[in-house]
């Protein structure tokens, strides 16, 4: 297994500490490169911008987007790790240059994040002995290795010692889990910010309906509504016109096994 350790700043860091989110956006300013270097599910580390070189959370990674800064504050709002939209555009603009910031139409990089969390800083891990100084963006280690695997240890002693739902949703995955064992893929619930951008993603930016591809009046519904334990999976997802959303929430309109559109009489 592959774990990142990505590099950010404190005012990000401890905003995000304080709200006890089950999803956070780590966004990247550009949204112009890729990001490959683990895979759902895997875990990113927080590790905090120079001279403070500790490890000191991390989440699960659910995917990588590039989004227009607008949409990932429709999605995520504060778990962007600021208190509105103009405060995140404010945080970006200190490194990106020759962009117009006052439409919020630009791209961001979104690496998109489960259950994170956040050691008290007596728990904090100083980064492994490789860790060079001049690494901007972050590192990926491979459990297959001796420091990543240690990595990997001292993560999940923090974790067992600091949430009984880490211990829970690893104990789902393996009967004889053991922080000292083999190590285990952890699977967490969507979040709602990244069930809409999955479906988003997954009906190429259109309307299943319309074909409608502007995003501000694109909506993910919940196929089996969230209301009645319907799942936040990209299965249970479709994307519509809000207008179009709305009349299926409320029962107007439905789509048949057979992908037909049948609208309700009582539209007419």
């Amino acid at each position: 297994m592959k774990i990142f350790v990505g590099v950010t700043d404190s005012n990000w860091y401890y905003f995000l500490k304080e709200l006890n989110c089950d999803e956070i956006n780590f966004w990247r300013p550009s949204g112009k490169t890729n990001f490959k270097a683990i895979n759902p599910n895997e875990m990113f580390l927080f590790k905090l911008r120079s001279p403070h070189n500790y490890i000191v959370g991390g989440g699960f990674f659910v995917r990588y987007s590039i989004l227009p800064l607008f949409l990932a504050w429709d999605a995520f709002g504060v778990k962007n790790g600021a208190n509105s939209l103009e405060e995140l555009n404010e945080s970006i603009k200190k490194y990106r240059r020759n962009t117009n910031f006052s439409d919020y139409n630009f791209n961001i990089g979104c690496i998109i994040l489960n259950n994170p969390f956040f050691f008290e800083e007596s728990d904090w891990i100083p980064v492994p002995k490789d860790w060079a100084p001049n690494i901007v963006q972050g590192k990926t280690y491979d459990t297959n290795t001796e420091t990543g695997k240690h990595l990997y240890q001292q993560v999940m002693e923090r974790l067992q010692k600091i949430n009984d739902e880490y211990k829970t949703i690893a104990s789902e995955e393996s009967s004889e889990f053991n922080i000292y064992g083999k190590e285990q893929i952890i699977r967490p619930r969507l979040g709602q910010g990244a069930f809409r951008i999955a479906v988003t993603e997954a009906y190429n930016r259109k309307c299943s309906i319309s074909g409608e591809r502007t995003l501000p009046v694109l909506d993910a519904a919940h196929i089996i509504p969230f209301s009645q334990k319907g799942p936040s999976i990209t299965q249970n997802g479709i994307l519509l016109r809000t207008d179009i959303h709305a009349l299926f929430d409320k029962g107007y309109i439905t789509v048949t096994d057979d992908y037909r559109v049948e609208v309700s009489k009582r539209l007419k």
